[in-house]
């Protein structure tokens, strides 16, 4: 069972640590999670590779942001509850703040030239860098693995088709995987009301979000298609590829972009709303699981079950780069602008994604 190992001194420095992260960490969740394994891991000595390779495990098996999870987990490993709380709050808020005053700035200037060319080259560039992410997490995560690819590729089209996350093929590919690896004995044998009624759904579809979308931070993104541009209506298709952009140009966890489309739905209340019940559960079950996480996680069923789960999550992600290719190459400048960025962000890997996005937005202007 994971115990923990209470460092008052380590737990400050954590949350000083993630607050700099948070303000400061590109490159979405494998370069987020790589970064804390760098710095916390081998120059820092803060936690163990056993306890490094325990939070990614959890990250894996439980819904929600896997950059998020890790550093809720690690916060808890070295503080409990209170260290987890002042870990994930300090991870969070400088990137939350961030998507907060860029919602302020897109609500008030949208209807501007410069503004609608900035995010012309910039939702271009983003189909690229997404691309890569998709591309990096489908060989971290499916290997050569002949049933994991033939559940990737089902969801990948699922999703292409339909335009949304299907969550119940995601769970239907766990079960698949678990049931014909490690069949179980059985089977072997045999404001206003208005308002008011608007946050609510906003906290009810988030908090589902967050409790049922498996994978990194971008597993999130089909799903959020489907709800709040498909189902719910409140966003339009390119408001929502600009969200996904915000999520690339503001440090810290990409699923912060949760905050972004609250506040273009209900203004602050709506992004508050948005953020804190994306995050709370997954936060409540990464740190409730946690003591008795080191018990169960190597038993063959559970295993089994991660894998297809994880496995039909990043198929989910391979078909929303098609999904929002849809919106954001409207033309044959965006068409470049993404293969220039896809071919950076592949080839020339030092360039930080930042970088690649205010290219794309220079880029906009000039072609605009």
């Amino acid at each position: 069972m994971s115990t923990v190992v209470a460092a008052p001194g380590i737990t400050r420095g954590l949350g000083w640590y993630f607050l700099r992260l948070g303000a400061l960490g590109f490159g979405g969740p494998i370069a987020l999670v790589g970064a804390m394994h760098r710095d916390l891991v081998e120059q820092r000595g803060w936690i163990s590779e056993e306890e490094y390779r325990e939070g990614i495990a959890l990250a894996q098996l439980s819904p929600g942001p896997l950059a998020a999870q890790l550093c809720f987990y690690i916060g808890y490993v070295r503080g409990g509850i209170a260290g987890a709380t002042l870990a994930g709050l300090s991870f969070v808020l400088p990137s939350f703040l961030m998507v907060l005053a860029l919602g302020w700035a897109y609500t008030l200037y949208q209807g501007l030239p410069w503004m609608q060319a900035v995010f012309y080259g910039v939702a271009a560039a983003v189909i690229g860098l997404i691309s890569r992410s998709a591309w990096l997490l489908t060989r971290k995560t499916i290997g050569r693995d002949t049933l994991l690819w033939s559940i990737y590729l089902l969801v990948a089209v699922a999703t292409i088709a339909t335009g949304r996350e299907l969550v119940a093929l995601i769970l239907l590919g766990g079960f698949a995987t678990w049931l014909w690896r490690v069949p179980p004995a059985w089977l072997r044998r045999t404001g206003t009301a208005a308002e008011a009624g608007l946050l609510l759904q906003i906290a009810a579809f988030f908090a589902y979000a967050g409790s049922f979308v498996f994978g990194s931070g971008l597993a999130i993104v089909p799903f959020l298609h489907g709800g709040v541009v498909l189902q719910h209506g409140w966003l339009t298709e390119q408001q929502f590829i600009d969200a996904v952009a915000v999520a690339f140009i503001t440090p810290g966890p990409v699923v912060i972009t949760t905050g972004f489309i609250g506040y273009l739905v209900a203004g602050f209340a709506g992004a508050v709303v948005a953020a804190g019940a994306t995050f709370l559960p997954c936060f409540l079950l990464t740190v409730l699981p946690a003591p008795y996480f080191q018990k169960y996680a190597k038993r063959p069923a559970l295993a089994a079950f991660v894998a297809g789960i994880t496995a039909a999550a990043t198929g989910a992600i391979a078909g929303s780069v098609v999904v929002l290719a849809r919106g954001a190459l409207i033309d044959v400048p965006t068409v470049v602008i993404a293969l220039a960025a896809l071919a950076t962000a592949v080839w020339i890997r030092k360039v930080p994604d930042p970088l690649i996005m205010l290219a794309a937005a220079l880029a906009g202007l000039l072609i605009r």
